[in-house]
């Protein structure tokens, strides 16, 4: 706590206290906290320490590239860059994914194209025993006019 001089009285009593905050001591405090949680926060989190036991397992596909299924505004199948036949798809699926039916299957279908049509070509790769069928979507480009059609 501080006095100040500066409000003298007439009568010669001129010391009161000064009612401001000291904030470096706050500040000591705040930075020993930070530093403290900043050691203690990694600590934590680690866990407890395991041995976990060895597998000849295959590991999961997610490093495999998806096999694209595409369907035009047509009505065209294509796998990959190649046209196929609907009663054919399957077998050239299970051909490329080497019958692994976990295999990663993107179906994208052009904007244009009836709904119905997607979900048949869906259906069927469903189907046909794969798991992960997934639908694929374009982000819009917010930086060209939103009206114009790229090929």
């Amino acid at each position: 706590m501080g006095f100040s001089l500066e409000g003298r009285n007439r009568r010669g009593r001129g010391r009161h206290p000064q009612a401001d905050i000291n904030v470096t001591p706050m500040v000591d405090v705040m930075l020993v906290l930070l530093i403290i949680f900043m050691v203690a926060a990694p600590m934590m989190t680690s866990g407890i320490n395991v041995d976990l036991p060895k597998t000849a397992a295959k590991p999961v596909n997610a490093d495999t590239k998806p096999i694209t299924v595409t369907v035009r505004e047509d009505g065209s199948v294509y796998l990959g860059d190649n046209v196929v036949d609907m009663n054919q798809l399957v077998e050239q699926l299970k051909v490329m994914s080497q019958n692994d039916s976990e295999h990663r299957i993107f179906v994208k279908g052009d904007q244009h194209i009836n709904y119905g049509r997607v979900m048949e070509v869906m259906g069927r790769v469903t189907a046909g025993g794969f798991t992960h069928v997934a639908l694929l979507a374009q982000m819009p480009d917010t930086t060209s006019n939103p009206s114009s059609k790229t090929p």
